[in-house]
């Protein structure tokens, strides 16, 4: 069923006028976005559009050339242990220790976090994401698909009222994919926010309450998922 699009009243997470240059390159004209608990926002464009650069910006690990970025009404900056605390980031590139197995993983970023009842929850994070035969792999013992997986796992075994994803769909196959479909209905169910980068205009139709589509690291058009990637916009994500 579509879903109705709503503005947020008290906005999570406020993105206002942020842009980014690099040089004399613009790579993201200013954009401003607000999204509350349990909203999804998904970002879409060609390679090059200025998504994963905003996203990026949208979880302090890159500062705006201008604008600002605050998260339930403080700067956001991913250093901070009042954010570090409440916000997951899935990235788009692959950064584990080579040494430790899928488990072992979980259990550091547990640990770190202060997740009570630990090796009870990795266990179930480990079913949940498909990882339980995996568990006592190595990273390099696993798939892509795997790997994809495990980095979607560590932000699932953490506390989260933000949940940042960079193309959490890659190297998923088409079971997996509705499976993160599922997971992230559950994620907004439970009041979590969502802003997700995706080249996959299904998920995006599926799970998200608004879309922004870029180009050129510009807004092309935004507004509810069914109005906006209807007819010549339907491919854009690809």
């Amino acid at each position: 069923m579509a879903k109705t699009p709503k503005e947020p009243l008290n906005a999570l997470l406020h993105l206002t006028g942020v842009s980014r240059t690099y040089g004399e390159r613009q790579v993201l004209h200013p954009v401003s976005l607000k999204l509350a608990a349990g909203q999804c926002v998904a970002l879409l464009g060609h390679n090059g559009s200025g998504k994963s650069t905003l996203l990026r910006i949208a979880a302090g690990r890159e500062r705006p050339t201008s604008g600002t970025v605050r998260f339930d009404g403080i700067p956001m900056d991913e250093n901070d242990p009042r954010i570090r605390s409440r916000v997951a980031v899935v990235g788009d590139t692959v950064a584990c220790y080579p040494d430790l197995s899928v488990r072992e993983h979980l259990l550091l970023v547990a640990v770190a976090h202060g997740v009570a009842d630990a090796h009870a929850w990795i266990e179930h994070v480990l079913a949940d994401r498909g990882l339980a035969e995996r568990a006592d792999a190595l990273p390099s013992a696993l798939s892509s698909g795997q790997m994809q997986a495990l980095l979607l796992a560590c932000a699932m075994v953490r506390p989260r009222d933000l949940l940042l994803l960079d193309e959490p769909e890659q190297r998923l196959d088409p079971d997996a994919r509705r499976q993160l479909a599922g997971l992230l209905k559950a994620e907004l169910a439970d009041g979590v926010a969502v802003l997700l980068v995706t080249h996959h205009t299904d998920l995006a139709l599926e799970v998200a309450d608004r879309v922004l589509v870029l180009e050129d690291g510009k807004v092309l058009a935004k507004g509810s998922p069914q109005s906006v990637l209807s007819g010549s916009l339907r491919g854009v994500g690809r």
